[in-house]
């Protein structure tokens, strides 16, 4: 069974536990415009947006809520053409900026005919440089697919389209901080990073392309919402602490380690000029 339809079957039986939202949403519903409300525009009844980046501002939008643990989801249509300099972020943060958690999504825009990079990065307790980069094995600008994190006691997982790209486990037993105290809200942001996004910053971009779009839709949340039930984050019985959620499937792990063999361009486990000692997270299995 392909994993898509693996995943379908297993929420199917775990969704009777208590979750909050978990169905896609309106714009208006679950979210707000963060910065520059000009340039962020409501498609389809409120049911897509649209972003745009020109040379006067970027923007983004955040969720009403705050969450501690379960998975959120949206589809994008990432800047399609020559991207190069741009960012589209999806993103988890908490309130705290110096002992922050923090769970990314960076889209490093690309000059036309060149790969898609995803950059995933994970503070916690405020300590990140936790960057891995892949480069994506489709165009992400052609049609929407599906970006999710998912958040429990055991580990953090970066998906696309249901495919773990990025897997970090809870290693407090080995003294290595964990993202599980601070609720986080959900952001998203389009903005200009010629300074370093495409190719270290070599790719400057090219304003004349301007304005940059790109697209959301199927806004999905389930969660433990922050002010809510305060025994919620630590309930058992909610569907994404269940027993099949404490690891990947045989299958979903085949397609990480695919991911990672043929895709993963940068890991911060193995820079050696960044990180003479390795970070005992590295060494403890992420």
């Amino acid at each position: 069974m392909a994993l898509s339809g693996v995943i379908v079957c297993i929420l199917g039986l775990a969704l009777s536990s208590l979750s909050v939202n978990g169905r896609p949403a309106t714009f208006s519903q679950d979210f707000r415009v963060a910065w520059a409300d000009s340039h962020v525009r409501q498609l389809d009844g409120g049911r897509a947006i649209q972003l745009t980046l020109d040379q006067s501002s970027g923007c983004g939008f955040a969720s009403k809520n705050q969450y501690l643990f379960g998975r959120v989801s949206m589809k994008i249509k990432l800047v399609p053409g020559d991207s190069a300099g741009t960012v589209t972020a999806f993103y988890m943060i908490s309130d705290q900026f110096n002992v922050r958690d923090e769970l990314d999504f960076e889209f490093l825009g690309n000059r036309s005919g060149q790969p898609y990079t995803v950059q995933t990065n994970v503070y916690a307790h405020g300590k990140g440089d936790k960057e891995q980069r892949i480069n994506l094995w489709f165009d992400p600008s052609l049609d929407f697919h599906t970006y999710t994190i998912f958040w429990n006691h055991h580990h953090i997982i970066f998906s696309v389209d249901e495919v773990p790209i990025r897997v970090y486990k809870n290693n407090e037993r080995r003294g290595i901080p964990y993202p599980k105290f601070q609720p986080m809200g959900v952001y998203s942001t389009l903005w200009e990073a010629d300074d370093w996004a495409t190719r270290g910053g070599l790719e400057k971009i090219n304003w004349s392309k301007a304005p940059f779009y790109a697209y959301y839709k199927d806004f999905d949340i389930e969660g433990c919402q922050v002010p809510g039930p305060a025994t919620c984050a630590s309930n058992p019985r909610n569907w994404w602490e269940g027993a099949a959620y404490q690891q990947l499937t045989p299958e979903a792990a085949r397609r990480y380690r695919w991911v990672r063999t043929n895709h993963m361009i940068y890991d911060y486990c193995t820079d050696r000029s960044r990180f003479p000692v390795v970070p005992p997270e590295c060494l403890a299995g992420i």
